[in-house]
């Protein structure tokens, strides 16, 4: 059944987040591996990180931030059509952590899918749900970003291990009138630098056996440099083709929620946008980058302290291994 013409639109009605009990300080990895707590904060901004407990999967992340979610937007879980989950953590192959989650929630109506766009995962899944029910497809739309990456992170690499983090964040959308809610969104991708944030073991192609274990291909591989020059372009590129195409300019949103990957990334792109810094919300000093994960915590945690409010113009951007790449404007 199509929906009336007057809701041509797809608004966020509540978000969620999650983030696991244990947390793993920089003065923790002066003990693990060759590294200071200065030279953590100085190159990435952060100071700690939540990592999941043993018994903790992609999908108990994601129950707990989606219940917050659903409460948020007083939503049953049977209301859900549809349930979308960008992550590179699932709990396994096959099923898939949305296949997973729709069960552990009750959510008997709704279709579940997963998308890997890795840390654009949850920007992915916006432009997706907003496709969805702008079309009349579907009414009521999870859209969950959730990464276990102390899973596949080698702490044996100082340059990559004080990175990440692991976490849970969700949003439920419903429609609206086409000028309210996502006014604008935008994906790219390219392919042809895969090997700047990979995992080389564990796929079809390279099949994990205990040769490959011993060479550490379960874990990420990053070429920190190649990313940093990429990010910033790249998330530039996104935050512009979505403020064009609402016929706004960056003087005109209230936040900009980027990616939590390094705080130098965000400020390049915050001063290329020419915004004052009380107008990016910037979490990862506490939570690190959780790759899909991060712009919905960062968008809950700062719905929570009352900083973001009804009618505020957001922008939130991503940038991701792949590479991938996107943006999504709303009004919430």
């Amino acid at each position: 059944m199509t929906l009336k013409s007057e809701y041509t639109g797809a608004k966020i009605v509540g978000i969620g987040y999650y983030l696991p009990e244990r947390v793993l300080t920089n003065l923790d990895f002066e003990k693990m591996v060759d590294t200071t707590d200065e030279w953590i904060i100085t190159r990435t901004g952060i100071r700690e990180r939540h990592i999941a407990a043993e018994d903790q999967a992609a999908s108990d992340l994601a129950f707990e931030a989606s219940r917050m979610a659903l409460e948020d937007a007083n939503v049953e879980p049977e209301e859900l059509d549809l349930i979308i989950v960008g992550t590179v953590t699932p709990d396994m192959f096959v099923p898939s952590a949305a296949c997973t989650l729709q069960d552990r929630l009750g959510a008997v109506k709704s279709a579940a899918f997963d998308i890997n766009a890795a840390c654009s995962g949850f920007i992915y899944g916006l432009s997706v749900a907003h496709s969805m029910i702008s079309h009349g497809k579907n009414k009521t739309v999870l859209v969950v970003g959730v990464e276990i990456l102390s899973r596949i992170t080698d702490y044996e690499d100082r340059a990559t291990c004080v990175l990440f983090g692991d976490a849970a964040g969700a949003a439920v959308l419903k429609p609206c009138p086409a000028d309210e809610g996502i006014l604008s969104t935008f994906m790219r991708s390219d392919g042809s630098y895969a090997d700047l944030l990979y995992m080389p073991g564990g796929g079809s192609r390279r099949p994990l056996n205990e040769e490959r274990l011993k060479n550490g291909e379960q874990f990420l591989k990053m070429q920190g440099n190649g990313l940093f020059k990429n990010a910033v372009r790249a998330m530039l590129e996104a935050s512009n083709h979505v403020l064009i195409e609402a016929g706004m300019e960056s003087k005109d949103i209230d936040f900009l929620i980027p990616h939590q990957a390094n705080i130098r990334i965000i400020e390049g792109v915050r001063q290329r946008l020419h915004l004052p810094e009380e107008k990016v919300v910037v979490n990862i000093d506490h939570v690190g980058n959780t790759s899909t994960a991060s712009i919905p915590v960062a968008f809950a945690e700062a719905k929570e302290r009352g900083d973001i409010k009804k009618g505020d113009t957001i922008l939130m951007v991503g940038f991701g291994g792949g590479l991938t790449w996107g943006a999504v404007l709303i009004k919430y």
